[in-house]
């Protein structure tokens, strides 16, 4: 592989954008795990490059600690806290922030590489611009994430601004994904099936959905609100299903967000196990017969860790690493939908 890369720039760009996909998806479960243990507002203060380092003395970790101690959640929610308890916190958001810079290291170096040994192509520049903006934009929504829990009364960031991180990073993994893929699928593995095409951007726009309400899930800690499965807390349409007022009962009443989030699952579900069946009968390009069963087996594992994830959510230690694991899924099924919708054509682009 390595003797093939100098004489094929497009591969060995296609394979630096995959590693830019890995350490997206490192970050996207970083800020899991950041969310799961309520660190994210261990940290008061962005410091793009000072911050690079985590407290090196006794007194630089006071000097955190006692930032942390003017927030309303420590106040409200950690005050017994100790300086131990607090490295714990501080370590998972200084890593998700030293991990997000360590990606823009990895870009700048080889974007600088690739750029010197001349083997871009004019037709990556654009999409390499758009790369670093998406980039940039997703730490600049993670900051303004970060400052809505450091007001008064808030104890949390807000689900709402969470959400918007979390999907953005997920739209830049896409990207990054797409972008890689033009490089290194042959066009000779392309298929051309309209039907299949259609089903699969349904697929993709209904689990955007679904993330977006997952992430609502997170913000709102909505697991510990109904945690039982099949019903919602005994009920299969509990009387606060409508306990607020208007749109925003769909999207900050943890209980209706649940009952979406659970009807999404199974919807998209069946979905997949028709896209499923129809692609059984296509035999013709490799890579798709190769992948077309992963949806199917991913959906099924999301499907039983979203059941864990919420009979566990008492448990706070279990529900840590189930809640990551979900979200890993998660991010491998829409990356294996992705993968599909790229090799899978509609008829009309096959004419073109």
């Amino acid at each position: 592989m390595n003797k093939s890369l100098p004489g094929n720039p497009d591969r060995s760009v296609g394979l630096w954008l995959l590693t830019g996909v890995g350490m997206i998806m490192i970050q996207v479960l970083l800020g899991g795990i950041t969310r799961l243990t309520e660190s994210g507002l261990s940290i008061t203060e962005w410091k793009p490059i000072t911050g690079m380092l985590p407290p090196l003395s006794t007194q630089a970790w006071i000097a955190e600690f006692e930032k942390y101690k003017h927030t309303d959640q420590f106040k409200y929610i950690h005050s017994d806290f100790t300086l131990s308890d607090f490295k714990f916190i501080f370590f998972w958001e200084w890593f998700h922030r030293f991990w997000a810079r360590l990606m823009g290291i990895v870009f700048a170096v080889g974007f600088t590489w690739f750029l010197l040994q001349r083997k871009f192509k004019k037709d990556m520049i654009l999409p390499l611009i758009i790369l670093f903006l998406l980039g940039g934009i997703q730490g600049a929504i993670g900051w303004i994430m970060v400052k809505s829990g450091l007001v008064p009364e808030k104890y949390f960031v807000g689900h709402i601004e969470l959400t918007t991180h979390f999907i953005a990073a997920l739209g830049l993994l896409v990207y990054t994904l797409w972008f890689a893929l033009r490089l290194l699928v042959p066009s000779g593995q392309l298929l051309y099936h309209s039907s299949l095409k259609q089903l699969l951007i349904i697929l993709i726009l209904l689990l955007f959905i679904q993330l977006t309400y997952g992430g609502f899930m997170a913000g709102l800690h909505a697991a510990t609100s109904a945690p039982t499965w099949p019903t919602i807390n005994g009920e299969w349409l509990p009387p606060s299903l409508f306990a607020k007022q208007g749109p925003e009962n769909y999207v900050s009443n943890p209980i209706m967000v649940q009952f979406i989030h659970r009807g999404i699952a199974y919807i998209f579900t069946i979905l997949v196990i028709i896209w499923y069946i129809r692609a059984r009968s296509v035999n013709t390009v490799t890579l798709f017969r190769s992948a077309r069963h992963i949806p199917l087996i991913l959906v099924c594992c999301q499907v039983l860790l979203g059941i864990f994830t919420v009979l566990f959510s008492s448990y706070n230690n279990i529900f840590v690493w189930l809640g990551v694991a979900h979200q890993f899924i998660a991010m491998l099924l829409l990356m294996s939908l992705i993968y599909l919708a790229y090799i899978v054509r509609s008829s009309k682009a096959a004419g073109k």
